[in-house]
């Protein structure tokens, strides 16, 4: 997939607002990305019935924004697989205020924490990593949006954003379960 075509926080939220669906673009990657790091299957599609019942009361959601969460779903996988370790947070840009981007930083871990839990709700043995990660996004969570806007607050921001990047792919090589390989080695992996 060619990186024009990937999502980006704006674009993603964009379609949410237009969609008149109540979310933030970066909880629900955080909800994707929690979901396949505490082992959801790449198989299953049930994400999508967890999604709508988390953002939209239990409804579909609008085509448009549907598509978009397809498409986000794939690309946390490709992602996470990525052996150059390419996955990133969906946040917004670093010229929007450091307000804006710790408070969706916030409701990344927060939308983390929600999809792992739904995921392990009936695996509770985690190693002290995974359990220590775990309570470190709580408490990211519920920092406070009352920050200045200077080079301190923003050396902390891309500190917390890298831990909890890093945090994230120390999940999934603990307890993602990747796609079959293909039946021939020679056949590349594909995800859609």
């Amino acid at each position: 997939m060619a990186d024009e075509t990937r999502l980006d926080f704006a674009s993603v939220q964009a379609v949410i607002t237009a969609s008149g669906v109540n979310a933030h673009g970066a909880e629900l990657h955080g909800v994707l990305t929690g979901l396949i790091c505490a082992g959801f299957s790449f198989d299953d599609h049930d994400y999508m019935a967890m999604i709508n019942d988390l953002f939209n009361n239990g409804e579909g959601l609008p085509k448009e924004l549907k598509d978009v969460v397809k498409q986000m779903f794939g690309e946390v996988w490709q992602d996470l697989l990525d052996e150059s370790y390419r996955f990133q947070l969906l946040l917004p840009d670093d010229d929007e205020s450091i307000v804006e981007r710790g408070h969706a930083l916030g409701v990344w871990v927060q939308g983390f924490n929600l999809g792992f839990g739904l995921q392990q709700k009936n695996n509770p043995v985690l190693s002290d990593d995974v359990k220590e990660v775990l309570t470190d996004f709580a408490e990211i969570a519920n920092l406070s949006d009352d920050v200045e806007e200077d080079e301190e607050t923003e050396q902390a921001y891309y500190e917390i954003s890298e831990y909890a990047r890093m945090s994230a792919l120390l999940c999934f090589s603990e307890l993602g379960t990747p796609p079959n390989e293909p039946e021939d080695p020679q056949q590349p992996k594909t995800l859609h």
